[in-house]
């Protein structure tokens, strides 16, 4: 399953899907991992149309029936990530201005902890393998590697989740976490953010490994909340 799902990992533009044919037993349990993932993977706040997902294309690159498919849409209807529009059809959900704020804010409260909890108990060599995420940045500024440095920004602060050990505040920021990606895909380019990512993520790692449990949540807190302020002042959403 994994195998398969990496198959999404390269971005496509709005509204346009990376899907694979399923080949194995649970066609609706696999639509929906492969959807959902694809979702995450769409730029799905760079343009400002409505993304339709058109139920046959679906059908087509996944290579099974209707049915599968439309489970899975429902499920991730339920979840908040699609939403059906009588006669007009099924659309990717996009958040507002203030939604996404709102989830960032959460995602503050969530990471840091997950940072303090990580002072705590995560073992040195697992908190040193964050400094590696950056290594092919030290010689080369990040913007010129928007891309690549934009995949490492997003493991950085799933990597601090899984540090901190709770499995409550992994489960709580596992579907919070597809719009915080989005967002933090789509501003990343924006006014030298990638210049200060780095340099934030660097004190905090630093602030892990002495076992600074104050300072470390403190500053991954503070690096969230720029993003908030980040999108509350210079970006546009729907309202």
């Amino acid at each position: 399953m994994r195998a398969i799902a990496t198959r999404l990992a390269k971005r496509r533009p709005a509204g346009q899907l990376a899907l694979a044919p399923l080949n194995s037993v649970s066609l609706r349990d696999q639509a929906y991992v492969l959807l959902k993932d694809a979702i995450a993977s769409t730029d799905i706040y760079s343009e400002r149309q409505p993304l339709r997902l058109d139920e046959r294309e679906l059908m087509q690159a996944l290579g099974v029936s209707r049915t599968p498919v439309r489970e899975a849409l429902s499920i991730l209807e339920q979840e908040g990530f699609v939403r059906t529009v009588p006669r007009r059809g099924i659309f990717i959900v996009r958040k507002s201005k203030r939604e996404i704020i709102e989830m960032i804010q959460m995602w503050a409260a969530l990471e840091s902890m997950s940072a303090r909890l990580a002072t705590l108990h995560a073992p040195d060599a697992e908190i040193g393998k964050l400094r590696h995420l950056f290594d092919e940045f030290q010689n080369s500024p990040p913007a010129k590697h928007l891309d690549e440095y934009s995949d490492a920004n997003i493991a950085f602060h799933q990597m601090i989740i899984r540090l901190g050990g709770s499995q409550l505040i992994a489960d709580a920021t596992k579907n919070l976490f597809l719009h915080v990606r989005a967002i933090r895909r789509a501003t990343i380019s924006q006014d030298g953010r990638a210049a200060r990512s780095i340099i934030d993520h660097l004190k905090i790692i630093e602030a892990l490994e002495r076992r600074d449990t104050e300072l470390a949540e403190r500053l991954t807190r503070q690096h969230t909340l720029d993003l908030a302020a980040h999108v509350e002042r210079y970006c546009e959403f729907p309202d």
